[in-house]
Formats: structure tokens, sequence, C-alpha cells
């Protein structure tokens, strides 16, 4: 009998564990599904066009998630994290201050380039309750980027905590200027990254200097290690 047991517990483990594989599969199958009905058309695609590319019926996607805000949070989670897997390779980089800001500018709005209904949808989400509870990966975009701040104020007599406050002013403008220029396209986006870095760079020298501290145009930047 002990045996026995032994065997239907083992046998109840292996299925539910099969069964969570299969569910977290469909999940992710219902999240690539979104992602690719956004870029091809647009934030504005309801479930039932997100369940025919899943090639699910439309009640099966509510038991993976139990709303379309749920779904959403989980595609800007997604957008966000390939968005910083873009940009994080060049959070330490050595430069001038506008060589440091490019190296973040460039790929950013490269990938916008590459994604333009998925960033649009990004910064359309990042801004609603749900991300801020979630703590999706704008937040730890942002994080990252407070993170290598303080790694280039470390070398300084600032303090080594920047103006958080500042950076996500930042961060808006520079979402702002790329949907701009998804719409208007009045210029090339190697103009567009040269206009962005040349505006994120006198803010954030701006900001420096309300501390004391004059930022020359040459003055090469390191990293702390």
């Amino acid at each position: 009998m002990v045996d026995v047991v032994k065997w239907v517990d083992s046998t109840v483990r292996r299925r539910n564990a099969n069964e969570a594989l299969e569910s977290d599969a469909r999940r992710a199958q219902v999240v690539q599904a979104a992602i690719d009905a956004i870029e091809d058309g647009g934030a504005a695609v309801g479930m039932a066009q997100i369940a025919e590319r899943a090639g699910i019926p439309r009640p099966n996607v509510y038991r993976h998630f139990a709303s379309k805000e749920q779904l959403d949070a989980e595609v800007a989670r997604y957008a966000a994290t390939e968005l910083l897997r873009r940009v994080r390779p060049h959070l330490s980089r050595s430069g001038t201050p506008a060589e440091v800001i490019r190296g973040l500018i460039g790929p950013c709005v490269a990938w916008a380039a590459e994604h333009p209904h998925l960033f649009r949808f990004l910064a359309a989400q990042q801004q609603t309750k749900a991300l801020h509870r979630a703590r999706l990966g704008r937040t730890r975009l942002l994080s990252e980027i407070v993170e290598a701040t303080r790694s280039y104020l470390r070398e300084t007599p600032l303090p080594t905590d920047p103006p958080e406050g500042v950076l996500v002013s930042v961060m808006g403008m520079v979402d702002a200027s790329i949907i701009w220029w998804f719409d208007h396209h009045d210029e090339s986006q190697e103009q567009l990254v040269e206009r962005l870095t040349r505006q994120v760079t006198a803010v954030l020298v701006d900001a420096v200097a309300q501390y004391g501290l004059v930022v020359p145009d040459d003055v090469v930047l390191r990293p702390a290690d």
C-alpha cells in the first residue's frame, strides 16, 4: 500500500508539473500573439484578434490572463526588457558627455525604429497604475540608468544619488520626441539621435551645474569600477 501511495503521489506531481509547463507554454503563446498583433497593426488590438493569432478560442485566453490589462502589462514587460537589452551594453561606456549620452540614445531610437508600434504601446502603457504596481521593465531601465549615473558621479564631488525626477523627465522627452518623429518624419534617424543627444546633454549638464560643477564639453567621463 505504501508503494502505491508513493506512486500516486509521484504521478500527481508529474502531472501537475506537466500541466504547469503546458500552461506556461500557452501563456507565452498568447503573449507572443499579442506582441505580433501590436507589431502588425498597432496597440488597438482586442482579445478576439489575439486569440485568433494564438489559435485558441477567445474564452481560453482568460484562463491565462484575468483581463486585457493584465495581458497588456505582460506585453509591456516584454517590450521594456527588449529595449533594456539593447541599451544595457552602453550603460558603462567612457567618453565625453555627448558621446556617453549618444551611446544610450542611439540604441533606443534604433530599437524604436525597428518596433514602432511596440514602442508606442510601451510609451503609452508605462504611466498606468498597473505598470507602476507591477514594477515592469521600464522601471528596471530607469533603475539601471540611475545606477549607471551613480557610477559616473563617484569620481566627482557631487552626491552619488542623481536627481531621479530629472532622469524621468529626460526619458519622457525622449519618448515624446521619438513618437513625434514616427508621426512626422521631419528629420532623419541620425538627425533625431543628434538632436536628442544635444537636448539631453544640455538638461543633464544644467542639472549638474546646480550643484556647482561645470562639465566641459571635452571632459572624458569614466564609470567607477
